[in-house]
């Protein structure tokens, strides 16, 4: 095993004493080929290109000496240290950081980044990435090959964005690009590159204070919990309690059960199809999750909007009829199906999100959604819900709901 190991971030200005001093000892450096042209790299060092990262550490685990490796900015922060650190390399090191790439990129667009979300794409987690672009509105983007600008602005489609497109930071080929993300794709761009997305509005205050990196976790007029009446995402609204007898399958505790089934979070792409008041959609976009919501009526698209706005999360809405409505939407994870009748199940089930929760009003639409839904090969739960609201200052009942809940859950492809 190397006698020591130590990463040096490098962020394009010239090396400071302990990295230098480091590179100067060294018997072996790794790194890219424009860190192993650096000329502080010693002439009799061993070079190891690093272009796979665990078959570099098991070089240098196995080398007898002094090993460096170079990276680009801070290489604790979604970058090599993680993996020379796993237990199967045995590799302790010391770390002598840089600026990270994500810092450079917003200080050469002089906007703060303690609110902005941080993600990595590549070809694996291209779609997460672009669905935290969606649902967010300011997002850094570490890019790989395959997965930069164009693949994202592309996945976008006609979610609107402004890209600030940072490539080489740090060396003399630098160059930052703002552009709309519907041009993005009539460009080429080098790696390595990082893009900053920004758009959709943001509930940050001017000259605010914020406590926690990366989030916006609302004040204290931001409604606690969830499932709640429409009455609690808008005090000043008319619209009646849908759990008072007027809108069985829109209930507020049919919705939460409905959300906890499917459990949308950061990184998922939901789609809310009959989306109706839209309390369903805001709700799973409160969780992190891209949402898109779709209804037949044009006055539940402009309500889930209005509501979304209100409480400061990005909500894509579709005015159409389903399953039409469907056929050019982006890939959900999970689907909640407020609407629509059995075309839209066949045509949401056809899809294969991972998770898709339905309702019926009777036993005889429940079996028949379930015999869909398990021919898609989800495996289907049904459950019974009745609900009494009762009203406290008599405690005489106020409002009834009898509904079916179906859960269908993607089965693994069989091996």
């Amino acid at each position: 095993m190397a006698d020591r190991v130590t990463v040096i971030g490098w962020d394009g200005s010239p090396l400071d004493p302990p990295a230098r001093a480091a590179l100067q000892a060294a018997t072996l450096v790794a790194g890219a080929p424009r860190h192993l042209a650096l000329p502080e790299v010693p002439a009799h060092a061993e070079r190891v290109q690093l272009g796979s990262v665990p078959l570099a550490a098991r070089r240098i685990a196995a080398h007898r000496g002094t090993a460096v490796v170079l990276a680009d900015g801070d290489p604790g922060f979604f970058g090599v240290v993680r993996a020379l650190r796993d237990p199967e390399h045995g590799l302790e090191v010391e770390v002598v950081p840089a600026v990270s790439a994500v810092a450079a990129a917003f200080a050469r667009a002089g906007m703060p980044w303690d609110d902005a979300r941080i993600v990595v794409a590549n070809r694996r987690t291209l779609r997460r990435a672009v669905n935290v672009c969606r649902a967010h509105p300011k997002v850094a983007v570490l890019t790989s090959p395959g997965a930069g600008p164009t693949e994202i602005a592309l996945l976008l489609g006609q979610v609107h964005r402004t890209f600030v497109i940072c490539e080489s930071l740090g060396t003399d080929r630098e160059r930052v690009s703002v552009l709309t993300s519907d041009t993005v794709s009539q460009h080429r761009w080098t790696d390595p590159n990082l893009v900053i997305v920004i758009g959709g509005g943001s509930t940050s205050q001017p000259g605010g204070s914020s406590w926690l990196a990366g989030l916006d976790p609302g004040g204290a007029d931001q409604p606690r919990g969830f499932g709640l009446a429409a009455v609690a995402y808008d005090p000043g609204g008319q619209e009646a309690d849908p759990d008072a007898g007027q809108e069985p399958g829109r209930g507020r505790r049919l919705r939460a059960l409905q959300l906890a089934a499917l459990g949308p979070g950061v990184g998922d792409l939901m789609w809310d199809v009959g989306t109706g008041n839209g309390l369903a959609a805001v709700e799973a976009a409160r969780l992190g999750s891209a949402v898109i919501a779709v209804d037949r009526d044009a006055r539940a698209c402009a309500l889930a909007e209005a509501t979304a706005r209100r409480l400061g999360v990005q909500l894509h809405t579709v005015h159409g009829v389903a399953p039409q409505a469907l056929e050019d939407l982006p890939e959900p994870d999970v689907i909640r199906i407020g609407g629509g009748g059995p075309r839209t199940l066949v045509a949401c089930a056809d899809r294969r999100a991972q998770r898709l929760v339905t309702h019926a009003m009777t036993r005889d639409q429940a079996e028949a959604a379930g015999r869909v839904l398990a021919g898609a090969g989800y495996d289907v739960e049904c459950t019974l819900l009745q609900s009494v609201e009762l009203e406290t200052s008599t405690w005489s009942e106020r409002g009834r709901t009898v509904v079916f809940l179906l859960v269908g859950r993607r089965l693994p492809a069989p091996r």
